[in-house]
């Protein structure tokens, strides 16, 4: 099955080309979505840990009470929840920037086969193009093991502030 053939014009290859265009647009779109979830979980650990210094200092100065110890030990719990959930994410934003770069090769080895006119091109192609699927599909599985965790780190500190 040829992708290109020597009928194919240049507007047909333009057509070929955009599939992966699509791709990157869509994953364009999650990176946006996921890079937010990554700002608010990065933030929010500074936020815990600025609190975690404030009871070290309560400590220190002997100043802290049992509730302080009770938050304190929750404040910690809740960070090192919260940095495996930052680690999904970040792996979450990997795959889809190497799924982006993926598609754009894709892009330029359809460009490169109907230029060179080589049939050569096309099982690097189809390869690339999946290789690109594949690490949505992963950057979406992290988002969803990422989502669970912060369903978790919730419903802890529910629990603790009950």
């Amino acid at each position: 099955m040829e992708i290109l053939a020597d009928n194919f014009s240049a507007s047909q290859v333009i057509q070929l080309m955009l599939a992966p265009a699509v791709m990157i647009s869509a994953c364009g779109l999650l990176l946006l979505g996921i890079n937010n979830k990554y700002s608010l979980v990065v933030n929010r650990i500074r936020l815990l840990n600025g609190e975690r210094r404030e009871k070290k200092a309560l400590v220190a100065k002997d100043k802290n009470t049992t509730e302080d110890n009770v938050r304190q030990e929750s404040v910690n719990i809740q960070i090192e929840l919260l940095l495996h959930r930052v680690k999904l994410v970040r792996n979450a934003v990997l795959s889809y920037a190497i799924a982006v770069a993926m598609f754009v090769i894709t892009s330029f080895l359809l460009g490169l086969a109907f230029f060179s006119g080589s049939s050569g091109f096309h099982l690097i192609i189809v390869i690339t193009f999946l290789i690109g699927m594949i690490f949505v599909l992963s950057g979406v599985i992290f988002t969803g093991f990422e989502t669970y965790e912060g369903y978790k780190i919730v419903n802890y500190e529910v629990a603790v502030d009950e």
